[in-house]
């Protein structure tokens, strides 16, 4: 019986050996902000399962395109739920396997020696804060984009900034434009703000202001990894959950409500 099982164990590790790489890793596109916490959760399925986790971070817009274009994803993770629904629509998502992970906040950043001082609300002085400076929001086409200019309009001041607005690629690059003292002030996700020392936040924007913010994930219908599903769900786990966690992102039924 130990012969048999020594020679079975051979058998399985020259089996293993042989499993094309592909099989043995997982592609994941994903969205900017979720980049370090995201990082971070791919490096401990790495080490707990030996299999590689290759992630490319853009906006949420670029990579539904860039997947309904043909690229070869495992995994994709949306920052909110249309861009989902847009591959879902083109049967270019399982949609068995699609679940809501995570939620995050809406803020108001300004770079972090501001003085800045501004209470986020209905018809807050949003125009004169910036003094004649830029607003840096992601692109309409972006879900934080779209989040910040719903907030905007809900709260009856996107018109007197509208003329101020600089449009950022992605939500990161707009981080990155208050980070580096381009614009005084911008719109980001909690998360973001958590992850850049140079910046600091001004305000939350209140959660009626805006739709839920919610990220989804699904496996692609077109998948040829053996280990995507395993990845997918790991995501969804306690211990993934620990990291996201720490970076500020919350449980979805936590997220804002509108």
């Amino acid at each position: 019986m130990t012969v048999m099982r020594w020679v079975a164990a051979l058998v399985a590790a020259w089996m293993l050996s042989v499993v094309p790489a592909a099989a043995q890793s997982v592609t994941v596109f994903a969205a900017a902000s979720l980049k370090d916490a995201l990082g971070e959760v791919g490096q401990a399925y790495e080490a707990r399962t030996g299999v590689k986790v290759k992630v490319s971070f853009a906006a949420t817009s670029a990579i539904a395109r860039q997947i309904e274009q043909g690229a070869p994803a495992d995994v994709f993770v949306s920052a909110d739920v249309k861009w989902m629904d847009y591959l879902a629509e083109r049967k270019l998502i399982d949609a068995a396997s699609r679940r809501d992970l995570l939620g995050n906040r809406l803020v108001l950043i300004a770079p972090a020696g501001s003085k800045t001082q501004l209470r986020i609300g209905p018809n807050m002085p949003l125009a004169r804060a910036l003094n004649g400076g830029r607003l840096a929001v992601a692109a309409p086409q972006v879900p934080a984009g779209r989040y910040a200019r719903e907030a905007l309009g809900a709260l009856g001041v996107w018109d007197s900034v509208s003329n101020q607005v600089v449009d950022a690629e992605n939500v990161r690059t707009a981080l990155q434009y208050v980070a580096r003292g381009e614009a005084p002030l911008g719109v980001v996700y909690e998360t973001d703000a958590f992850v850049e020392p140079k910046v600091r936040i001004v305000g939350r924007f209140p959660a009626g202001s805006h739709p839920p913010i919610i990220y989804p994930a699904a496996l692609t219908a077109s998948t040829k990894s053996e280990q995507a599903a395993g990845f997918l769900n790991f995501m969804s786990g306690k211990e993934a959950m620990r990291i996201f966690r720490r970076y500020g992102f919350t449980a979805p039924a936590q997220a804002p409500k509108a």
